[in-house]
């Protein structure tokens, strides 16, 4: 039997035969389908996209509707978290599911060959902080969101809020010492290290109203390269890709 979700080579061109788009048609099967929504995972892809002028076709995956939880969507992310890519152009021209944004950053620097440095240090050394975004700033930050701004407000022992802005400010700290003196996180050159990042540190000050709780003003090198970050005009378009309807 067949894995529908895995093509064979003989209709691999063909991307209905992924489950996926029988839920979200693809218009344009010849270019990148993008799965995802407008949070600082999901505007990794989408910001990297525009960065990078990939041909893509972004479609919107409706949290409020459980569209994660959808078999056509578990069929391409099992962990059912966005974003999540379907390429048609993949390697060995096969398309390519791809879920994780970091993996998806990864890929699409090295598809279009930009945003990612091609001597083997520089390389490794954007991974590590790439790396830094995904293991500590996305999930520490996310965590104090909730405790701040959701359910977890609401909890009378403030310990686990008060964990999680802690670990906030030691990874702005350690932000901030690697930005001062330098454009970017790996100096001049602007990279997937900073599109993983800034996201983040946007929607902590932004959407979760942690500014004054995190102290942000004490990390001035963060706050300057933000502004350099949401000044792009790629990110500014990819900060509203998918558009909700």
């Amino acid at each position: 039997m067949i894995d529908a979700s895995h093509p064979s080579t003989a209709d691999a061109s063909d991307l209905s035969a992924f489950p996926i788009t029988r839920k979200w048609p693809a218009r344009h099967p010849d270019r990148i389908q993008l799965y995802s929504l407008t949070t600082p995972n999901g505007v990794k892809a989408s910001i990297m996209l525009e960065e990078t002028g990939l041909p893509y076709e972004p479609h919107l995956v409706r949290f409020d509707a459980d569209d994660q939880l959808s078999p056509e969507f578990l069929s391409l992310n099992p962990n059912n978290k966005i974003p999540a890519i379907l390429d048609p152009n993949g390697p060995e021209g096969k398309p390519l599911a791809l879920f994780e944004s970091g993996a998806i950053l990864v890929y699409l620097a090295d598809k279009s060959g930009k945003l990612l440095p091609a001597g083997p240090a520089a390389r490794y050394e954007t991974l590590q902080w790439l790396m830094f975004q995904m293991g500590g700033v996305g999930p520490m930050f996310g965590q104090l969101g909730f405790f701040h701004k959701f359910a977890g407000k609401d909890y009378e022992d403030k310990r686990p809020r008060d964990r999680y802005v802690a670990e906030a400010r030691r990874l702005l700290r350690v932000l901030d010492g690697r930005l001062t003196g330098r454009q970017w996180i790996m100096g001049d050159d602007y990279t997937i290290a900073d599109i993983a990042t800034f996201p983040w540190v946007r929607n902590l000050v932004g959407f979760y109203e942690a500014r004054d709780l995190v102290g942000f003003g004490d990390f001035p090198e963060v706050a300057r390269v933000l502004e350099h970050f949401v000044a792009r005009p790629a990110v500014a378009r990819g900060l509203t890709i998918p558009a909700r309807d």
